[in-house]
């Protein structure tokens, strides 16, 4: 059986599984006694990839049939700072799980979205997960955090989506909330327009959020980088996605 190598980012952890993608994100998300049901976000690796940082080889070696020939579901290579050490040449696909398993699988591209004015949120989803808003586009973001720290907090890498702010981001004092589903909407207005009274590129709005996110709220797309390279992973538009993943997306609005 082939075995798989996958990153997940929620939590984080590298894994190795003879599941398919599709079989591991339904497995993961919904088919575990030891983990509570709920969203995965996994990126599929390369399965040649090697590094002296984690025993990837070991894990692999311990990832073998049952006696019965069920594939093994997962060991578990990594459970911290997994991120950091993975090359992000590795990287074959990112996969949005829903709650009830349903895989949407997301192809990095060449292109980054382009810039729009106004403000935006950003749900940082590994290694730490605070909820963040930010006068700074996606790049200008990540380069913030992993290449140009304006304080002593620094990370090697980051997995970061930008989320919807419709009306508020030109207007977030008084711009229509519309369909966004945030809690405590007044003190994200407040966060945002400190922003534009104040001298600061980025302002915490949660610092302890969740690392999941109501996946109808990703603006463009998911981003990852390190201090070598920055990732972008689209998401299809609404349209598309109910032409052609209708049953991922319609979980997804559940």
């Amino acid at each position: 059986m082939t075995v798989h190598l996958y990153l997940s980012l929620v939590p984080e952890a590298l894994i190795a599984s003879m599941l398919t993608p599709e079989q591991f994100g339904a497995y993961y998300a919904v088919g575990s006694e030891k983990k509570s049901h709920g969203q995965a976000i996994f990126f599929e690796l390369d399965p040649d990839y090697r590094t002296d940082a984690l025993p990837i080889e070991a894990g692999l070696r311990r990832c073998v049939p049952h006696e019965d020939g069920e594939p093994k579901r997962s060991v578990y290579i990594s459970v911290y700072r997994a991120l950091e050490h993975i090359s992000l040449n590795a990287i074959k696909q990112l996969y949005l799980v829903t709650q009830d398993g349903r895989v949407l699988g997301l192809d990095p591209s060449p292109v980054m979205p382009a810039e729009e004015a106004g403000l935006h949120l950003y749900q940082e989803i590994a290694p730490v997960h605070p909820l963040v808003v930010s006068t700074l586009p996606p790049h200008e973001f990540y380069d913030l955090i992993v290449n140009n720290p304006t304080s002593l907090l620094t990370l090697p890498a980051v997995c970061f989506v930008e989320l919807r702010l419709g009306e508020l981001a030109d207007n977030p004092e008084y711009g229509a909330v519309g369909d966004l589903p945030y809690a405590n909407i007044d003190h994200l207005r407040q966060c945002l327009v400190d922003l534009r009274t104040k001298t600061v590129s980025t302002k915490m709005v949660d610092r302890i959020s969740p690392a999941s996110f109501p996946y109808r709220t990703i603006k463009s797309g998911i981003f990852v980088g390190n201090k070598e390279q920055f990732i972008y992973f689209p998401l299809p538009s609404r349209d598309e996605l109910r032409a052609k993943q209708y049953r991922w997306w319609r979980s997804a609005n559940m």
